[in-house]
């Protein structure tokens, strides 16, 4: 009884499990196997030596995961993409959005100003008699009481020249360097056609006198309080604060509207330049 029982069992339990065959590891042993990984996802390929060639079945290889196939859970991706992995080529100035630059306020002020009067001095190299060449020129006026120099007029270009007894010549009323030169060469060539043996030496421009119209208003009183070192502001007797700059070496006249005589500097340049320092000072007592 107990051996039929056994027997049964035995039989009930070969039904039930599933027959696993055992691999042949003598024929698979000369396969090679090559992973490869690809853009296209992960393959295995089995490659047989010729010997085993027809012998042996083909080994099928995985199914390879299209690149653009996904697996989403909810929202959250459990396999990226091969896309969200390719390297992008970014320009950092993409999102940059170009300005155009504006031109400065102190580049508007600086085309603002205007020369309006050029002095220059020259030296003719010997004493002149001031009444004999008074009384030989035209356009020319002398008065010893009033002034002890011949004040001497032209038309082309339009510029008055004072003549001293010494030799010495000052001219004026031109608007820039090349014109001052040119007047006071016709002033000395004057005086050397009435038999002087004039010569022309040392020319020098001693002062450029010009405006400048910042176009806001000033508070002069507290540029006075917070620059008394070098500003003087007395408005009963003059209505423009004299600002008095120690490099370079000029003279400015501020007045409340916004504009600016600058005087005793001896280039343009340095007329630039003690605009370019005092418009930043300026800018910043605006009457708002």
């Amino acid at each position: 009884m107990d051996k039929l029982t056994d027997q049964t069992m035995e039989s009930v339990e070969k039904r039930i499990t599933p027959s696993v065959p055992t691999p042949d590891w003598s024929t698979n042993m000369n396969q090679e196997i090559e992973i490869s990984n690809s853009n296209n996802g992960n393959n295995i390929n089995i490659h047989q030596t010729p010997s085993q060639i027809g012998s042996n079945k083909s080994v099928p290889a995985t199914p390879a995961i299209p690149s653009s196939q996904s697996y989403v859970a909810g929202e959250v991706a459990l396999t990226p993409t091969h896309s969200s992995f390719t390297p992008q080529a970014v320009n950092p100035h993409s999102a940059m959005t170009a300005i155009t630059p504006m031109v400065s306020g102190t580049n508007q002020a600086r085309n603002s100003i205007k020369v309006q009067n050029c002095v220059s001095t020259v030296h003719l190299g010997c004493e002149l008699k001031l009444l004999d060449i008074y009384c030989r020129t035209r356009f020319s006026e002398y008065n010893p009481a009033r002034f002890h120099g011949v004040v001497m007029k032209m038309i082309d270009p339009r510029a008055t020249a004072l003549v001293f007894r010494s030799g010495k010549v000052l001219c004026t009323g031109l608007r820039n360097e090349h014109d001052s030169y040119i007047a006071a060469r016709k002033f000395a060539r004057i005086i050397h056609k009435l038999g002087y043996p004039a010569k022309f030496l040392d020319f020098k421009i001693q002062n450029f006198i010009a405006t400048a119209d910042l176009r806001f208003p000033i508070r002069l009183e507290a540029l006075q309080q917070a620059h008394g070192q070098f500003a003087s502001y007395e408005p009963e007797l003059f209505p423009g604060l004299v600002y008095r700059m120690v490099r370079p070496r000029v003279v400015l006249l501020i007045f409340v509207n916004g504009k600016i005589v600058f005087t005793g500097g001896k280039t343009r340049g340095e007329i630039n330049e003690a605009l370019d320092i005092i418009y930043p000072i300026l800018r910043s007592y605006r009457i708002s």
